[in-house]
């Protein structure tokens, strides 16, 4: 394939090709040993060992009991069982009487909309949410998190690292938190806080065990970590109250119901392993490229701005923004030219609301809409950074010169 010709990938944070070591271990399981994990016949029994076998293999590496990873269709999924979960069990009637009426909530503005939502669900029948505000570099204040708890506090959701300006929050330093205040509301008889992160996109390159994290739920997904689409988990702590928000047939330790997706499954387990094996390479491979991409765009437009911290953020995060020029119309242009990146999040990308994210950390609309994100994997190489580097800078330079014609690259016309 000729430069010209080749298409650049740069939108890791939407989702990652499947690895061809995870496409190997699945593909028996779509047709040779293609079992219901709930038969009790020989194919069954295969298809169930398939799956406890993956389940022990990421309980292994995160260093927690076999039976506390949930395995769901998606994080999104995984993020409401969290949160619709435990609510549904602190509500559950206990004898004459509900165990929590009205509970209190903790999050951050910056949340991941599968996060979002199930909570503006649970205000609307009356429960409290507080939405933690940030920093203009990303960040929430520890200190503002422990003021918000309440007697009725019952979860605490606080992203690992932001899907849109890759920004790390201080989970462990929350964690710590958390466990000293539970150990006070023992002493008042108050309820246990829980706590969740959603380590999406932190997977690849932080260190996500939940006791080192001091987490009681911790959610991760199959297409961020180089495995297939369709699939996601859930890690649930001993003693965590938590009731399916899925009901048939009791599978996944009666917390998810639904046939297994064994190949899926065990392409999950297969990414993780993978991911703990290489995450030190990976990160420092993805760090070069983005500093070296940042560099090569500073040199040549020297308005450009990065959102968000630029220390404490994912290697393979960049969040910036090109004053004056539309980030749909840069899109469009890039694409057209062999550049795949994104302006946010990949679940919200077809809404035409201003990113909650870039708003949140002070930026105007009109600043929002000039901003992309581009976001780099392990298989991103050194050439296609220059390559895009000169393409974005080439592209930049000729949307500022441009005046609006009728042959304007728009969002609009690419889609009649």
């Amino acid at each position: 394939m000729s430069s010209k010709n080749h298409k650049i990938y740069l939108d890791y944070a939407a989702t990652t090709p499947v690895d061809k070591e995870v496409l190997q271990v699945m593909a028996p399981y779509f047709s040779d040993m293609f079992g219901n994990a709930s038969s009790v016949h020989y194919f069954g029994q295969e298809a169930i060992n398939a799956v406890d076998q993956a389940r022990e293999k990421i309980a292994k590496l995160l260093n927690c009991q076999f039976d506390k990873i949930i395995f769901t269709g998606s994080a999104t999924e995984a993020n409401n069982l969290a949160i619709q979960g435990i609510t549904k069990k602190l509500a559950s009637p206990v004898g004459d009487r509900n165990l929590m009426k009205t509970m209190h909530f903790i999050t951050s503005v910056i949340e991941h909309e599968s996060v979002h939502e199930p909570l503006k669900e649970l205000e609307k029948l009356g429960h409290e949410v507080t939405y933690l505000p940030v920093n203009k570099d990303g960040f929430i204040k520890v200190f503002d998190l422990e003021k918000a708890i309440k007697n009725n506090t019952v979860l605490v959701s606080i992203i690992y690292a932001s899907n849109e300006i890759g920004t790390i929050q201080p989970i462990k330093e929350i964690g710590r938190l958390i466990e000293k205040s539970n150990i006070k509301r023992r002493g008042a008889d108050l309820p246990k806080i829980y706590f969740h992160t959603d380590a999406v996109q932190a997977f690849n390159y932080l260190e996500c065990r939940p006791d080192w994290l001091k987490v009681d739920l911790l959610t991760f997904s199959g297409h961020k970590i180089y495995g297939p689409k369709g699939v996601g988990a859930l890690f649930v702590r001993k003693s965590t109250p938590i009731k399916p928000v899925i009901l048939g047939g009791g599978q996944e330790f009666n917390l998810r119901s639904g046939t297994e997706n064994v190949p899926y499954i065990v392409g999950l387990a297969k990414a993780v392993e993978l991911v703990f094996k290489n995450r030190e390479k990976h990160f420092k491979h993805v760090e070069n490229l983005r500093n070296k991409l940042l560099n090569y765009i500073i040199k040549y437009s020297k308005d450009v701005k990065i959102n968000g911290a630029i220390s404490n953020r994912l290697p393979s995060n960049l969040n910036i923004r090109f004053p004056s020029i539309d980030n749909e119309t840069l899109l469009v242009a890039l694409d057209q030219s062999g550049v795949a990146v994104s302006a946010g999040s990949a679940c919200s990308s077809r809404a035409t609301n201003v990113s909650h994210v870039l708003r949140a950390i002070g930026l105007s609309d009109k600043q929002a809409k000039e901003s992309i994100r581009i976001t780099f994997g392990k298989y991103a190489t050194e050439k296609e950074v220059k390559m895009a580097a000169e393409i974005i800078n080439k592209t930049i330079l000729r949307l500022k010169n441009f005046s609006p014609k009728a042959d304007q690259p728009t969002a609009e016309k690419r889609h009649k």
